[in-house]
């Protein structure tokens, strides 16, 4: 399949299957005798997952990571995804994804908070012609 059919199935752009491939995330494919690169079926599969992966938040070293992760050759040669896979340590980077994700929630709960009290004294203020919020960010004091 070329490459435009594969971006095409799976969602993405030429480009980020390129890159995809220049960083080892999928094989590098067969080429034409003309140089056009050839994916085989597998490989929708192997980026079907590294996208809905990215969609979980992981980053592509973790995504990377994940497809190393194997008992028996899954995805070793970087086409599709077979084999079997160490549930366990799957379950392992999944659970310190999740406790990113929560501390990144709490920060932006924290970051919301802050606007809102901004926001309020703005609104308290508006008879001043003095801007807390732009006060507060030039002070540092928004933190």
């Amino acid at each position: 399949m070329t490459i435009g059919k594969l971006a095409e199935q799976c969602g993405i752009g030429v480009e980020t299957v390129r890159y995809y491939e220049r960083r080892g995330l999928i094989a590098e494919p067969e080429r034409t005798e003309s140089g056009y690169r050839r994916y085989p079926r597998e490989a929708v599969d192997r980026i079907r997952f590294i996208v809905s992966a990215k969609e979980l938040g992981f980053t592509l070293n973790e995504i990377s990571e994940l497809l190393s992760i194997s008992t028996e050759g899954a995805g070793i040669d970087g086409t599709g995804i077979e084999g079997t896979f160490d549930c366990e340590s799957v379950r392992s980077l999944a659970v310190e994804k999740r406790r990113d994700v929560e501390r990144r929630i709490r920060m932006l709960e924290n970051i919301r908070r802050t606007l809102d009290e901004l926001i309020g004294a703005c609104e308290r203020n508006e008879a001043t012609g003095s801007c807390p919020i732009i006060k507060s960010l030039v002070s540092g004091e928004s933190h």
